[in-house]
Parts: structure tokens; C-alpha cells; sequence
């Protein structure tokens, strides 16, 4: 049964600043989080408390808990020990896009086109990126808007893909752009 009082928790990332995930804490989730230094949350859909990790083994060391001004909800400043999403992705906030393709690589669902681009290996998935890159020049120069557009979904959806292959996150990707513009 759900406990009377839950808070929201937001945690962050403690040295990018990145929002990783929104969970719910109640008094006990804050004291078992206070006198272990890592993140327990309770959860709304098991109906118990939980330990961020105890299964996956990604865990959050808790660098820092505090209050927001009414009392109402809590930040977390975490350092994680692999991705915060339950897809695999390092936030819950990713692009919708790369959570799905980021779970797919976690969960390999058979009959997923994903998957079967994944299970062809790095060189393939970075082949298909080629030659979408090359169908998305040709319909900048010849084709229709609509056509560009199509086309560039697609080189962004196998571009994920590749990463997902390589084993690498989006967000490391918008970590380096972040760190072209400064």
C-alpha cells in the first residue's frame, strides 16, 4: 500500500547538472537514503521501497539531499554508476527517440527492426548510416521538403542506432555540442 505522504525527488546529475530521473521518496526512502549515502526510492508500481540499482546494479551515490523552499519535494545530487533509465538511456529525459532505441539494445524484443540493425554489428548499422546520409543529399538537391524531411528522420534514427551499437549515449553527443558553442 502507498504511503500517505510522497515527495517528489528530482535527481540530477552532481557534476554535469543533467536531470536524470523524477522518482517519489517517503520519510523512510529519505532516511534510508540519508544514512546510506545512496538512493532509495519508493516505488508507486512494485508498492515498496526500493534501492536505485538493486537489480540493474546502476546505483546513485547521493553527494548531496536537500529541501526545496516549501518542503514539498527533494533534489538529489547523485553521482551514477551507469544509466538512471530503466531503458538504459543515462536520463529519463532523453529524446523520446533514443529511450526506445536504447531499450530495444537492453531488452532485444525479437521481430524489432532495431534489434535487427544492432545484431548486424557496428559496421553495418554505420553502412545504413551512409547511405542514409547519401539518400538525404540527394533529396536536399533534387526532392521535396516533405521528402528532406523523411529522409532526415531517417539518418537521425540510424545515427542513434549506430551509437546504440557502439555502446555509446545521445547525451554524450550533446555533451560535446554543448561544449562547441561555449
Amino acid at each position: 500500500m502507498q504511503p500517505e505522504s510522497l515527495r517528489p525527488a528530482i535527481v540530477q546529475d552532481a557534476h554535469d547538472g543533467r536531470v536524470l530521473m523524477l522518482a517519489w521518496m517517503d520519510a523512510e526512502a529519505e532516511r534510508l537514503t540519508r544514512e546510506t549515502g545512496e538512493a532509495w526510492f519508493w516505488s508507486r508500481s512494485r508498492e515498496r521501497l526500493w534501492r536505485k540499482g538493486e537489480t540493474s546494479g546502476n546505483t546513485l551515490a547521493v553527494e548531496e539531499l536537500r529541501d526545496d523552499c516549501d518542503g514539498d519535494a527533494l533534489l538529489l545530487r547523485v553521482s551514477a554508476a551507469g544509466p538512471a533509465c530503466h531503458t538504459g538511456s543515462v536520463s529519463c529525459f532523453a529524446p523520446a527517440l533514443w529511450r526506445t532505441i536504447a531499450e530495444r539494445a537492453t531488452e532485444r524484443p525479437e521481430g524489432s527492426y532495431t534489434v535487427s540493425l544492432l545484431d548486424g554489428g557496428v559496421g553495418a548499422c554505420a553502412r545504413k548510416l551512409g547511405e542514409e546520409a547519401v539518400e538525404l543529399t540527394v533529396a536536399a538537391l533534387d526532392e521535396s521538403d516533405e521528402r528532406v524531411v523523411e529522409e532526415a528522420a531517417d539518418l537521425v534514427y540510424h545515427l542513434y542506432v549506430l551509437l546504440a551499437a557502439r555502446g555509446l549515449d545521445v547525451a554524450q553527443v550533446e555533451e560535446e555540442l554543448q561544449a562547441r558553442s561555449i
